[in-house]
């Protein structure tokens, strides 16, 4: 690498401020040239023009109707916000058997037939989970605003709803939370951020809209690094999330208060968002389930943006059914969202022999499933012994299950990370260039920093990074074609130190694809903290990656 190659870089850094009007600090300038940034455009463009330019930008590929691996003539059968289990039956003296708080199930798959029948309370379940909130975010640090007064609300609403046969379906009454990247309206919505301080917003994100319209009871926002834009729960202004196992040691971000709020019992499920792995990162770290969708499978409208093609919203849940749940209730296409995609509805395979409609539940069995298991993750650093020694039992689980596990050649994993990255920050760059302008001084130092350096890159490397983006998927779908799933690490370890970032190495890739992908705790590491296995399938084929994720989970 010649300095003069990295001397332009510099320039073009400064002279693509000046024409977006930031009015950057040179210690910010410095600092980037100093993290090497600059050296990592050259090395780029080497890259890019090593593999060639006979490829399309990856916006014109069409990729996200093709492949479908949905169900098409009733193989999956959705559990929809709406539809009751149909193992559940509901007798007459069920509401009189009524359990005792300290009995109540932990997950919503099991809670919600027992709500259903009147034998737990949505307003007693509400009342628990503030009682909840109260007693434990003092040390949690999981909550940006608590909706007392509307949960319960909302929940005597579901009560008397259900009491008059009015039930809505397995979210009905069920407490949940909501990262504060989407919008409620009549509440602040601070994306993590001072500069959004009193940003009160006026209408609801569709997520928020679906899950209101399953009849869930959402008690609060959640906690998240400022904008979204850190694998870690540090936050400038509102302070860090610590790990619910180990308080020396972060919950991981972004989503970091949602995954915290689950593992710590005050809600039974919450959404998050995932640009890089913000889902499926602190669910791993915390011990909970994490599922990222298909991009395209759930709106985004009413939700803060940060990357527009590498957003994805999804549940963070105490098992992989309660995760089916949640996304069942906010999957669909979005007039709203031009990213939303006429696809096959939201499904999860049943057995044969179910009854007609299916029972909604998750069979652990996968005969004639191929796993994909990379020969090489091309990590920097080896995973550690325990993460290891985790993902071998996972894909042993998978092929008890009755999956087979077949090697496969990823090689152009250190290639798609580098696309992830870039175009994480170029897109995050233009979408936050009017608020730098206008409150540069508001951002805190590490966000300020990333969106600054994400100017040192042109118009060609974004355009560059699209059509390696095409080249890769072309590749990978090649690679994939004789398996349904790929298994990995989710983390290369356990959690790291409070306000230490957690890789997103193993995650980002399934962002820049658009794969589905899902974060199942598997076994525990030093000190007692979780380890978990990431499983990603196909485009709309969440079917095959729920049963197999149950899989790993049961």
């Amino acid at each position: 690498m010649s300095s003069r190659d990295r001397d332009l870089a510099v320039e073009g850094l400064r002279a693509n401020l000046r024409a977006a009007g930031i009015p950057a600090r040179e210690e910010d300038i410095e600092r980037v040239v100093e993290e090497g940034i600059p050296d990592r455009a050259v090395a780029f463009r080497a890259l890019l023009a090593a593999t060639g330019d006979d490829c399309i930008p990856d916006s014109l590929s069409g990729w996200s109707l093709a492949g479908s691996g949905a169900d098409e003539e009733g193989k999956g059968v959705a559990r929809s916000a709406a539809g009751p289990p149909q193992t559940t039956a509901q007798s007459p003296s069920a509401a009189q058997a009524r359990p005792q708080p300290a009995l109540w199930p932990s997950t919503i798959a099991e809670l919600a037939p027992l709500v259903r029948a009147g034998a737990v309370s949505p307003v007693e379940l509400t009342e628990q989970a503030l009682a909840r909130i109260e007693e434990d975010d003092g040390r949690a640090n999981a909550f940006q605003l608590v909706l007392a007064k509307e949960a319960l609300a909302a929940a005597r609403v579901a009560e008397e709803e259900v009491r008059r046969g009015d039930w809505r379906g397995p979210l009905h009454g069920i407490p949940v939370a909501v990262k504060d990247l989407l919008a409620m309206k009549d509440t602040v919505t601070t994306s993590g951020s001072k500069v959004l301080a009193d940003h009160v917003t006026d209408h609801d994100a569709a997520a928020v809209e679906r899950l209101r319209a399953a009849g869930a009871v959402i008690v609060g926002k959640t906690r998240l690094s400022e904008f979204a834009y850190w694998p870690g729960s540090t936050n400038p202004h509102y302070g860090p999330t610590p790990n619910p196992r180990d308080p020396t040691r972060d919950a991981g971000g972004s989503s970091s208060g949602s995954a915290a709020a689950v593992a710590r019992g005050m809600v039974y499920a919450a959404l998050g968002t995932d640009t890089g792995g913000s889902i499926r990162i602190p669910a791993a770290l915390c011990g909970v389930v994490g599922l990222k969708p298909t991009f395209g499978r759930a709106s985004l409208h009413g939700c803060m943006a940060l990357a527009w093609s590498l957003d994805h919203v999804g549940p963070l849940a105490r098992s992989v059914e309660d995760a089916a749940l949640m996304m069942a209730a906010i999957a669909g296409p979005d007039p709203r969202d031009p990213r939303t995609r006429p696809a096959p509805p939201f499904a999860v395979a049943g057995s044969p022999g179910d009854p007609p409609g299916g029972t909604g539940r998750l069979h652990p069995d996968l005969p004639g499933v191929r796993v994909g298991v990379p020969r090489d993750l091309h990590l920097a650093t080896p995973l550690q012994e325990a993460a290891a020694r985790s993902w071998a039992r996972a894909n042993r689980a998978l092929e008890q299950a009755g999956a087979t596990l077949v090697e496969v050649d990823l090689d152009e994993i250190h290639m798609l990370r580098q696309v992830a990255v870039l175009t994480l920050g170029v897109e995050a760059a233009a979408h936050h260039a009017p608020l730098l302008r206008a409150h540069y001084d508001d951002y805190g130092e590490f966000s300020r920093g990333r969106l600054v350096a994400a100017f040192t890159f042109s118009a060609q490397d974004f355009l560059g990074a699209q059509r390696l983006r095409h080249w890769i998927r072309m590749r990978w779908d090649a690679a994939c074609r004789h398996v349904d799933l790929l298994s990995l690490p989710c983390q290369p370890g356990v959690a790291p130190l409070l306000d230490m970032p957690a890789s997103t190495d193993l995650t980002n890739l399934f962002n820049a694809l658009g794969w589905p992908a899902i974060s199942v705790p598997r076994g525990e590491g030093e000190r007692g903290l979780p380890l978990a296995v990431q499983l990603a399938a196909k485009p709309w084929d969440e079917a095959t990656l729920l049963r197999a994720a149950r899989a790993v989970e049961a």
